[in-house]
């Protein structure tokens, strides 16, 4: 047994692959997609045009796009088997039912089976029309409701808030759904990511990639900060709380939920876009409360800026879905929604030089020792 090798656990600081998709700094706190500023995406783009630039790697042309939407919008159909699978299991958690017809699909869909390139990106843009349909048909079929058609004169995004709620969004509540999405589109090498790409790695198809995707989001390690957010405001309960509420968990040697990264030392670059979105939303709503609590825990939270524990941007997602009024349990299928781009590309990069992905673990157990028959083991 070797005593020299170096353990880096949960295989942190190690560079496994290339890859041209997105660039993190989390010593400046600085995110970019192909080359583009995630400011100026949040800011200037849309989400068909993000999930275009990630896929494709160049900013869509106006006819490009076009097709592109087109594409997407074609897509926003499902198997009528489907909608059984998610009846016959509508009490379940919503990540499970996702995951569950996601499945699904790879046995319903013949196109499913296919693993070259370009099928990956074909069954990829089919299955980011269908994911936000299962989800929503899901969150009506629950609460004994019909499913909502799409609307094809509808964005990916306010589609998504008309299929789950029935009624058309305001124009700033779809703009701020698509900035969530853009947000949350790729962040290189996560827990999901690198997962799809293990699976992709044996030559299995796109389908299967994205069920090893979503059962780990599914994780709450991974996917679960918005939704414990959620949780730490309703605790919390008014903004003269929260200093106190902080002291009492970093004297426990608690975390604070929606401080802190696995990869970023300064602010998570992507919170600022949705901290303005909170604001915005909850004077639009009339419950300005909710940013009032999240801005009262940050400035709780200042001291401990210097030790890396910056806000990041889950730390607002979950207060925009309850503006919504929209389920806690929804808050991290909504995070797979945004993130099929991201998924969808970096299987895309793995298949392009695939290699069986295999890591070494170092025995520590037992030294070899003799085999004892059952009637010698006491």
């Amino acid at each position: 047994m070797s005593t020299d090798v170096k353990i880096n656990r949960g295989l942190k600081g190690i560079y496994f692959e290339r890859s041209g998709v997105s660039h993190i700094d989390g010593a400046k706190g600085e995110l970019s997609y192909r080359g583009y500023s995630i400011h100026d995406l949040a800011t200037q783009s849309t989400f068909e045009e993000v999930c275009y630039l990630l896929i494709f790697g160049e900013l869509p042309t106006a006819a490009e796009l076009a097709e592109f939407d087109a594409r997407l919008k074609a897509a926003r159909q499902l198997p009528p088997a489907v909608y059984d699978i998610i009846r016959s299991t509508a009490q379940g958690h919503p990540m499970d039912v996702l995951r569950t017809a996601v499945s699904a699909l790879a046995a319903l869909e013949p196109a499913s089976q296919s693993v070259g390139e370009d099928a990956f990106i074909e069954n990829g843009i089919r299955l980011t029309a269908q994911v936000p349909m299962i989800i929503a048909a899901h969150e009506n079929i629950r609460n004994n409701r019909a499913p909502v058609a799409p609307d094809p004169a509808l964005s990916h995004a306010a589609n998504w808030l008309y299929m789950l709620k029935g009624t058309v969004p305001s124009e700033a509540a779809a703009r701020l759904a698509d900035v969530d999405f853009i947000l949350h589109a790729e962040h290189g090498a996560n827990a999901s990511a690198f997962a799809a790409r293990v699976t992709v790695g044996t030559e299995a198809n796109l389908h299967g990639a994205m069920v090893t995707a979503l059962a780990t989001l599914a994780g709450p390690a991974h996917g679960g900060a918005a939704e414990d957010v959620m949780k730490m405001v309703h605790e919390i309960g008014t903004p003269d709380k929260a200093a106190a509420y902080v002291k009492a968990k970093r004297a426990a040697r608690e975390a604070v939920t929606g401080f802190g990264h696995r990869v970023y030392r300064a602010e998570d670059p992507r919170a600022r876009h949705m901290r303005d979105g909170v604001r915005q939303l909850g004077a639009e709503m009339g419950a300005p409360e909710w940013y009032e609590i999240l801005q009262a825990v940050v400035e709780a939270m200042q001291p401990y800026a210097r030790h890396g524990l910056n806000v990041n941007v889950d730390f607002y997602s979950g207060v925009i879905y309850q503006l919504h009024g929209i389920p806690m349990d929804l808050y991290v299928p909504i995070f797979a929604i945004g993130r099929m781009p991201g998924w969808i590309i970096q299987c895309v990069e793995q298949q392009r030089s695939n290699i069986l992905i295999r890591p070494l673990t170092l025995y520590n157990g037992p030294k070899m020792r003799p085999y004892r028959s059952l009637s010698d083991r006491a």
